[in-house]
């Protein structure tokens, strides 16, 4: 499709038009991650009509919008949220619950303002987009295969950070709320697997942007599988072993980041770095040990671990790594085969430090305290459940690996610190019902170290 002239006719007007529904919708969305602090005003990067807004039916606007925020760290940017807003003249009764506003003044005065991915009819011309490669004003749209036609839409409700779209249950769309310039690396990364041969994670068909900044990703829906976060679950439930399926997955495991470290770049892991990344883990449990006293008994075997971190030096590899490993982040298909999926990273922190290579271990790391977690919830607490488990996903990725995560022991129990660290401050905040969970692996690790 030909570049179309399709920047908005008066965006000076739009945004102040906007503004007042903004500042009451937007907080209120479960991706915004500004929750907590005052919106102070907003900044438009772009406005794109994907739909004229003043045809006969539907207009669809795409916005990047800056939200200015108190409390930001000095010199960082504020945060930019995409956007995708149904105008309307009259909303059906059906798309009520979408519904964001009605404009009081500037260019759409009167019109009704509405979450457009809401609408079946605007979903669908997205998805008509990404299937003719092109540009929309600023917004760039590619494919690597062709796409059938006409597929319904439908919105999963289960998203946090992101929002996503399934189509005709064949693809699904991932929309990036919060954008950063770079490549997002839940494109790069299955990008770059797709094309090592990886079969592991499902390669990307379409996807879009705006300068260097990833919007959108489309991906096969791998409809007949189950996430490994439930499947553990109904095993604890049904008394059953789970330790065949976690063997499976720490050979997949292994397999990804094997295909990672052939296709991108590696380095060793040097003395200075080692030592800032133990530095890193000792600041964070400082912090959260005045947070939550529970941790002070525990503070001197804990910082032991960190030390022995500090001094692992040329003990690995740094690489691509998935960044937010966990039992929720991976799918089974009815052949029994394991896919792994969202390489987006943990959303909270910056794109380039998602970006940068890191220790396997950390990956590893993630998953043995998703079992503790899936344990946890069994009464009583099937903490032995959640060991064989570990034993099993550790011996699985030697298999495949040719070497057990478990041999390389300061790094991954420094992340398994660093990560159970992490969880004591967010149960006591939250779920102190939760704080024995990440308090068991504590009083481990600090024993150990």
């Amino acid at each position: 499709m030909p570049e179309t002239a399709s920047t908005t006719r008066a965006p000076d007007a739009l945004l102040p038009s906007l503004a007042p529904l903004l500042h009451e919708w937007l907080p209120r969305q479960r991706w915004f991650a500004g929750k907590g602090r005052r919106v102070t005003g907003f900044t438009l990067d772009a406005a794109t009509e994907l739909l004229p807004l003043d045809g006969p039916g539907p207009g669809l606007l795409h916005l990047l919008v800056r939200v200015e925020q108190p409390g930001r760290p000095a010199g960082s940017p504020s945060d930019c949220y995409q956007l995708l807003l149904g105008v309307r003249t009259q909303l059906p009764p059906r798309l009520a619950p979408a519904l964001i506003g009605r404009i009081r003044q500037g260019p759409l005065a009167g019109r009704a303002v509405y979450e457009g991915l809401r609408d079946p009819r605007l979903a669908g011309l997205l998805y008509e987009r990404l299937r003719t490669p092109g540009r929309t004003g600023p917004l760039r749209f590619h494919a690597t295969a062709a796409l059938p036609a006409a597929l319904a839409p439908r919105v999963l409700d289960a998203e946090q950070s992101n929002s996503s779209l399934v189509y005709g249950d064949a693809y699904i769309l991932k929309i990036f709320r919060r954008v950063s310039p770079g490549a997002n690396p839940d494109l790069e990364l299955p990008l770059a697997l797709s094309r090592a041969g990886c079969a592991r994670v499902p390669a990307p068909v379409a996807w879009f942007e705006s300068g260097a900044a990833t919007l959108g990703v489309l991906q096969p829906y791998l409809r007949d599988s189950r996430d490994g976060w439930r499947l553990a679950l109904d095993a604890l439930a049904d008394g059953r072993e789970f330790t065949t399926e976690a063997r499976a997955l720490g050979r997949a495991t292994a397999e990804v980041h094997l295909a990672l470290a052939g296709a991108l770049p590696t380095r060793r892991l040097g003395k200075a770095e080692a030592e800032l990344l133990a530095d890193a883990m000792d600041r964070r449990l400082h912090a959260a040990a005045q947070a939550v006293p529970a941790l002070l008994p525990h503070v001197p075997g804990l910082r032991a671990v960190f030390a022995a971190a500090g001094g692992a030096a040329g003990a690995g590899a740094l690489q691509r790594i998935h960044g937010d490993l966990h039992l929720g982040q991976t799918l089974r298909g009815s052949d029994g085969a394991w896919a792994v999926i969202d390489f987006e990273g943990e959303p909270a922190k910056p794109l380039d430090e998602r970006r940068s290579p890191q220790p396997t271990v950390r990956d590893v790391a993630g998953m043995l305290r998703s079992f503790d977690y899936a344990a946890r919830t069994h009464r009583p607490w099937n903490a032995d459940w959640a060991a064989r488990c570990r034993d099993a996903f550790c011996g699985g990725y030697a298999e495949a690996a040719g070497a057990d995560p478990r041999s390389d022991p300061a790094l991954l129990r420094a992340y398994e610190t660093d990560k159970a660290v992490y969880e004591v401050v967010y149960e006591a905040r939250h779920r102190p019902d939760w704080l024995p969970v990440p308090m068991a692996a504590i009083e481990r690790l600090a024993a150990v170290g």
